[in-house]
């Protein structure tokens, strides 16, 4: 790197869940060349929360009014987000133009994001997941800083069994879980001709099954062009499933929902997982061997 690059460690859901390894995380980011500011303090974390409502808030906007960060990366995960997105200002994170990371309870945050202002930030790395831990995993990091250094960001996954397509469109989703909770509000945005990836964990195939028929329902999955579904695991079939499971499930989805279902995205809750520009433009290439999305038009650091 040729320039500093400032990043911002907040924790707008879950608190660390080994407060010793942050240095570690810390002294990788510095490695790369990055200068850390850790908004994150663990002798104030709350309940299961990484601060009060209040003071989750106010890493917040701490990180999106320091001059010196460009990216703002989320601890981790868990549930904290949805309690504070109506005080969350959407307008000055938009206005700053500061990149915004994370996955799984975060994608509320890239919900509410895209939904008040149109901007767009990164489905990715989390910095006590994939910083912090004793073994980074190279593939994850590498994608990330590629997807940073721009202008575009290719993911080629090896799959079978997909249709074979063509197609351009605004690529946007996460955790379906998150989504689901967020329908019918301000913080669900509006996209057309959209490309939706999903994953979840400890969600029962039948579970997934009922909340993409619920956005289909609610007209969500028809004016999307594709789906994609990321990792759906953790999960444990019963004797009563009879024969029902994420196979039976995939085929079920693929007869009746509105528009064409793949898989085979290393996204979820995986330690081998890509990063996705959320609300870029993104061109989508598939045959039964494969698919590859190209990605383009999304906040990008050159010099990352």
């Amino acid at each position: 790197m040729t320039k500093k690059l400032g990043i911002a460690i907040i924790a707008p859901g879950g608190n660390a869940p080994d407060d010793s390894a942050i240095p570690r995380g810390i002294e990788r980011l510095e490695q790369h060349g990055c200068i850390v500011h850790n908004y994150y303090e663990p002798s104030l974390i709350h309940q299961r929360f990484g601060g009060t409502d209040a003071g989750r808030l106010g890493q917040i906007a701490a990180a999106v009014a320091d001059l010196d960060v460009q990216v703002v990366m989320a601890l981790r995960g868990q549930y904290g987000i949805t309690r504070i997105l109506p005080k969350i200002d959407f307008d000055a994170i938009a206005k700053s133009g500061k990149i915004f990371v994370g996955f799984s309870d975060m994608t509320a945050l890239h919900m509410g994001l895209m939904a008040k202002t149109g901007a767009k930030s990164y489905a990715g790395p989390m910095f006590a997941g994939d910083f912090c831990i004793e073994k980074t995993v190279d593939f994850t990091l590498k994608n990330f800083w590629q997807c940073l250094a721009g202008p575009t960001h290719t993911i080629t996954e090896l799959a079978t069994g997909n249709p074979s397509l063509n197609l351009t469109g605004t690529i946007w989703g996460g955790n379906l879980a998150m989504m689901v909770s967020l329908l019918g509000t301000e913080y669900f945005p509006v996209v057309e001709d959209g490309i939706l990836y999903i994953e979840d964990i400890n969600e029962h195939p039948y579970r997934i099954e009922r909340m993409l028929l619920q956005l289909m329902q609610a007209g969500v999955l028809a004016k999307q062009k594709a789906l994609i579904l990321g990792d759906v695991s953790g999960y444990r079939l019963a004797a009563a499933d009879n024969g029902y499971d994420f196979d039976a499930m995939l085929a079920y989805l693929r007869e009746t929902l509105p528009l064409p279902v793949l898989t085979g995205l290393q996204f979820g809750h995986i330690p081998k997982r890509v990063t996705i520009p959320f609300g870029a433009t993104a061109s989508l290439v598939s045959d039964h061997s494969r698919f590859q999305l190209t990605m383009s038009d999304y906040p990008t650091i050159g010099y990352a």
